[in-house]
Formats: C-alpha cells, structure tokens, sequence
C-alpha cells in the first residue's frame, strides 16, 4: 500500500511540473510559454485532464502561440479527458486563421467529439463562415451526424439562424431536407426559431416550404418537451412561436395556410398565441419582426385561409374542459375573450355561429362554458362580458341549449365571473332554460357553488349573483346539498374520493 501511495504522489509531482507550459498557456502568458519553449520544455506536457498548451492556445483564441506551438511539435490532434481536440476549440471561436493553422498542421477535420460533434458542425453552429469554408476545403464531411439527437452542420446552422453558412453547406452537398428521429428538418428549426434569414437560405436551397413532423411518426425516445405534434409544418412552428414575420414569408412562398394535419390550423393557432395564459394576456406578444398578430391574421386570409375551418381532434388549448372537435377560430377567439379578434375575423368573412361538436356556441364559450381553474386562463371579467356583447351583437342566441344540457350561463358559472351572470340575465337569458341542471347533474349555481371539472372550487361573489337574478326571476333558492355532483364529464359515475364535496364549516379561533 505504501508503494503505491508513494508512486501517486510521484504522478502528481511529475504531472506538476510537466504541466507548467499549459498552465501558461491557460493564463495567456504567452511570453513565458515561449520561453520554456526556447529551453526545450515539451509541447506535449498535459495537465491532470489532458489539456495541453496548444489547447489553451486555441481555447484563448491565440493563433500567434498556436503556430509557435504547432512549430514546437504540438500534436494538433491531441485529446483531454473530454475528447475536446485544439481544432475543436478553434471552431468553437470561429478563427477561420487558426483553423487554417491546425489544418496545415495536420488536424483531422472528421475527428468527432465523443458525442459525434465534429470540428464542422462546431463551426457551423457558432456561424462563422470562413471557418467552415476552411473545413470544408480539407474534406469535413457535410453529412455526419452527432450521436445523441442525429443533429448535422446544416440543422445546427438552421437552428442558429446562420444563413451564410447554409448556403455554403447546402452548395457543398448537404441534404437541406435531412430528418431527425424526432421528425425535424433543418427549416422546421429555422421556423421555430424565428430566423427568417436561415428559411430564405433554405427555401432557396431546395427545402420543402410545407415540410411537417410526418404523421407516421417517429423514430426513438424522446424527451417530452421536445416532441412537436404529428403534422405540425414550418408554417405552424412559426405561428406557434409567434415569429409571424416568418410565417408571412413562408406563406407568401407557398405555404399551405390550410394544413391541418395536426387537426387544427395555423389560424387556429393564433388564438392560443395571443392568450395564452391566465388574466387578460394584453398587450399579446409581438413575435419577432414588424408583424403584429392581428396583421397575421389578414395575411392569412388573404392566402386563403378557410376562416371557418373545424378542427378534427381533440386538443387541450388551455386550462378548460371544453370540447375543441369542431372548433373554429372564431369558436376558440370566443373561448378567451378575444374580443378584438372575434370582431377581426367575423369582419373578414368568419361565421361567429358555428358551434363545437358538442352544439356549444362561441356565446357559451365567450361565457366560459367548461373552465376548469377560474383565474387561471384566459380572459378577465370585463374581456368576458365585451366579448359576450359582440357574440350577440353578431347574431348568437343567448338561450342556446347545447348536447349537455348547457347554456351561456352554466358557462359563466363555470367562469366564476358574476358581471357576466347578470349581464346574461339582464339581455334576455330565460330563467326557466338556463337554470336546468346539465347532463352531469349541475345547475349554474350549483356550478358557482363548487361543482365543476377537475376540482371544488366555489365562488361567493358568483353565487350572490346567481341569488339576485333568480330572485328577481321568481325562481325558488335551493339549499346548497351535496346531491348532483357525483357525474363525471364522461357521464360515468364518479369513485367517491373524486366527488366534489361541501366543506364543513370552520369553526371561529376561540
């Protein structure tokens, strides 16, 4: 035991001293780098974790070290503890003369990372152009892929927004239209990304201005918050990341403004990307260039976008139970009191009457018909009662009975928004229709009382509106009961753990 203890302690000492020229290099000290140079110091020395002086001298982006270095004797394809090579390090700064320099040396362009990153993606990603011509001069191969994701240069260059340097990857043989195992192309990177520089480069390459995640799926495992919906085009990526600037383009390159293989459209889309999220979303985000979303929205249309496409699947936009199959944007406006927008889209030529599959109109969804967290979506108070004058205003019957039994008013209930409760009663709702319970068991007080989707959460200020209005109707005020709840959405019994209950009341602090 002692023997070895002593011959560690000689490696540390050894790699000590040997280490002296890198950590010379490391600190920029180029003066006494070249110094134990002119005494004969080895150019090779490593430190602990195999960095030697040349790649500091990299690292630094020194070239000036670098070719004494190189002139030393440096190994320019040298590897530390993480497979990290000189040239490597140089394409990280992009010094198209450095590159050069460890190119003449003798560097091997295609000596990959350990996880397949090669010196050219490297390069590729950081954008530098001469760099990567440099690479490509002594035969960096434009088609190797990286272990993990199957990432290439051009899909890095894309995802950076790097237009030159697609253009010089593309001219020397790269595939523009390469996939990924998640089922992203380099253009469906550059959407997303908002780089409308890099989609001109590509679309010009050859790129397939409607490419989309194919619907027969994908390859491999995936992280979850990486994989996009089946069917989703560039177009969709872009709206979705509200770079409408880019989805402009892409349209006006012959992008289909219909595609709906992810059973929704682009214009679909808006809606969610101007509300997002709980309270009033104002202003909505702006995207990434000069186009507003409203703007977008003429572009589409004026592209031929169907302003009364339904959509075909189900799909969750936002914290709400309500049924999106059949759905259309002014159907989805509606259901985050966008008031703004519905009034766009019914001026462009939208039908603000077609109701979801389930019969529920844009007046019921305006009200908040299957809000499961109030507060925690879209639209306030006021954005929902402005936005239930312009559904009626535009035609929608306040008294309308959907396939469950619901009404403008169980929606408001649902809301927990009691302006929107009296503003119903006071434009004609009828009491003998909306006070009926729905198919689940539910009356809108109830609903206001607690009832609802996914969790109890009653409104007091709801509740008191529910009383004045019944009351100013005639309509007898039930005792709050624990009867009625006990219905799942589906309409299959509930276990008794996941029925609302009452609370009991809480007894004063003595």
């Amino acid at each position: 035991m002692r023997t070895l203890w002593l011959a560690a302690v000689a490696c540390v000492a050894w790699a000590g001293v040997e280490s002296k020229l890198a950590d010379a290099a490391k600190a920029g000290d180029r003066a006494a780098v070249v110094a134990m140079l002119a005494q004969k110091a080895d150019a090779n020395s490593p430190q602990v974790d195999g960095s030697t002086a040349l790649h500091w001298a990299s690292y630094n982006d020194d070239g000036e070290l670098a070719a004494a270095l190189v002139k030393a004797g440096a190994k320019v394809d040298a590897t530390n503890r993480y497979g990290m090579t000189p040239l490597s390090m140089a394409c990280q700064n992009g010094n198209a003369a450095l590159v050069r320099l460890l190119i003449q040396a003798g560097a091997n362009v295609n000596l990959a990372l350990p996880g397949g990153e090669t010196p050219l993606m490297t390069a590729s990603r950081t954008g530098r152009l001469e760099a990567v011509r440099a690479l490509l001069a002594a035969g960096a191969d434009v088609a190797a892929r990286e272990s993990q994701f199957g990432q290439n240069a051009l899909i890095w260059a894309a995802a950076e927004g790097n237009a030159e340097v697609i253009e010089a990857l593309a001219a020397a043989g790269a595939d523009v239209n390469a996939r990924l195992d998640s089922g992203f192309t380099a253009i469906l990177f550059a959407a997303r990304e908002g780089h409308l520089a890099a989609v001109k480069a590509l679309l010009k390459a050859g790129a397939n201005v409607n490419d989309a995640i194919p619907l027969s799926g994908r390859k491999g495992r995936l992280p979850r918050k990486d994989v996009p919906k089946l069917g989703t085009t560039a177009l969709m990526f872009a709206t979705g990341s509200a770079h409408f600037e880019v989805a402009a383009y892409l349209l006006d390159a012959g992008a289909d403004a219909n595609a709906a293989g992810t059973g929704y459209t682009a214009l679909h889309m808006v809606t969610n990307v101007r509300k997002p999220g709980g309270g009033d979303n104002d202003p909505p985000p702006q995207g990434s260039g000069t186009m507003t979303s409203l703007a977008f929205v003429r572009t589409l249309a004026a592209k031929g976008a169907n302003l009364n496409a339904r959509m075909t699947k189900k799909v969750g936009f936002g914290l709400t139970s309500l049924n999106t199959l059949g759905a259309t944007p002014f159907f989805l406006a509606s259901k985050t009191a966008d008031a703004e927008l519905m009034k766009l889209l019914a001026e462009l030529g939208a039908d603000p009457l077609i109701p979801n599959a389930d019969g529920a109109t844009p007046l019921m969804a305006a009200a908040g018909l299957g809000t499961r967290s109030p507060g925690e979506d879209a639209g306030t108070e006021s954005e929902v009662v402005e936005a239930l004058e312009v559904a009626l205003k535009l035609g929608n019957d306040i008294n309308a009975v959907d396939k469950n039994g619901e009404t403008a008013m169980h929606g408001a209930a649902y809301k927990n928004a009691p302006a929107a409760v009296e503003f119903l009663a006071a434009r004609g709702a009828k009491p003998e229709v909306w006070s009926k319970r729905n198919r689940f068991g539910w009356t809108p007080l109830r609903i206001a009382e607690g009832y609802r989707f996914g969790n109890y959460k009653p409104s007091a200020v709801t509740v008191a509106a529910f009383h004045k209005v019944m009351r100013a109707a005639g309509l007898p005020i039930p005792e709050q009961s624990e009867g009625g709840g006990n219905i799942s959405p589906y309409g299959t019994p509930m276990p008794p753990t996941a029925r609302p209950t009452v609370p009991a009341p809480v007894k004063p602090i003595q």
